[in-house]
């Protein structure tokens, strides 16, 4: 039997343990269980995307129900692939339930794509799986870091490449919303890291976190929402939308008037609150989507080099915030749904990071 968290697709709120059986597997195929993986407010966007973006079609589920994608291990246990046997452990895109089938591509440079056909039009990225049995102790030292910081941490860097590769827009300061989340944390921590001499950084976010984003270290000022009118509007800035909360937006926009050089949609910690937010001042708010910045680097230094560079950042990252960020675990499919509604709820502490099986 295969169980799963089933998320209806217009209401993420909603959601369902079922068990279905399994089926056969054709020739080519593998049945993957998955070990473990982690659940970050970053599940919470693909959720909130999954028709806009295609999240939902990575893993289909019947009806009005969708599953969400997660980033964890898996372990092939039956195959009728030559090339990707039993016992063979794999990183990467997965749904959020106990086994999943896949179709492997070629087996190259530690890896392989999924080649089922429903997903042949979808972000390489997504994709890919690394083959992680020879992985060296100190990569296996960082499988829930890996897990739980390294998908969110890429995002962070990919921006942070994103902005210097746009020489800032010309802006003098990044604000960033949703401040508290682990994509914000490293978007903060890249800047501080390689451009504190360049720009500043504002973090937005809530009273309750505000004490948690000052003990990053990263944020040059941090400011509740409720204090944006004291920001100094006449700095050139940069918005980068972790929260997709359009009130936050609005408002941010209207005081800054044509000094937001820049406005980056990212996330939906926010995911309940108002989105439309009718004609703004200031540069357009577009969404910033991860594969495109890849595809660029991939073309001017080479495949794979953007993911090499984003990886190191990763590792640093994660070290570095070893002692703000605690993961914990939990297991069995009452547990994952329990920590998915406490996810979309908001109720998961800033500070804590998710690593979940279902048996």
């Amino acid at each position: 039997m295969i169980v799963e968290l089933d998320v209806k697709r217009d209401a993420i709120g909603e959601c369902r343990v079922i068990a279905r059986e399994e089926r056969a597997l054709e020739e080519g195929e593998i049945e993957v269980a998955v070990r473990k993986f982690a659940l970050t407010a970053n599940n919470i966007t693909y959720a909130l995307t999954g028709d806009m973006i295609g999240y939902w079609k990575f893993f289909p589920a019947e009806g009005e129900w969708g599953i969400v994608p997660v980033w964890g291990f898996g372990e092939v246990v039956a195959s009728r692939c030559d090339d990707v046997p039993e016992g063979t452990e794999i990183w990467g895109f997965l749904p959020m339930a106990s086994s999943v089938v896949m179709r492997p591509g070629p087996v190259d440079r530690g890896g392989f794509s999924d080649e089922a056909p429903h997903r042949k039009d979808m972000p390489l990225v997504y994709n890919r799986y690394t083959i992680t049995n020879d992985d060296p102790a100190a990569l296996k030292a960082l499988a829930d870091a890996r897990c739980v910081f390294f998908p969110l941490f890429t995002t962070s860097y990919l921006i942070y490449d994103y902005l210097m590769d746009n020489d800032w827009f010309g802006a003098k300061q990044v604000i960033i919303g949703s401040a508290s989340s682990k994509t914000g944390a490293g978007l903060a921590n890249m800047l501080a890291t390689h451009a504190k001499d360049s720009i500043r950084v504002v973090g937005l976010t809530s009273p309750r976190n505000k004490d948690f984003v000052e003990s990053l270290g990263t944020y040059d000022e941090v400011c509740p929402y409720g204090d944006i009118a004291g920001l100094d509007a006449s700095v050139p800035s940069i918005y980068v939308d972790m929260s997709g909360d359009g009130k936050v937006l609005s408002e941010l926009h209207h005081h800054f008037g044509d000094n937001i050089k820049a406005s980056c949609g990212v996330g939906a910690t926010h995911w309940e609150a108002p989105r439309d937010t009718g004609d703004l001042p200031g540069a357009k708010p577009e969404f910033f989507f991860a594969p495109a910045q890849i595809q660029k680097r991939d073309n001017e230094w080479g495949p794979g080099a953007a993911m090499r560079r984003a990886q190191e950042e990763c590792a640093r990252m994660a070290k570095e915030m070893e002692a703000h960020l605690k993961i914990e675990h939990g297991t069995g499919a009452e547990a994952v749904k329990a920590a998915y509604l406490s996810m979309v709820r908001g109720e998961t502490a800033p500070d804590r990071g998710l690593m979940l099986s279902f048996g």
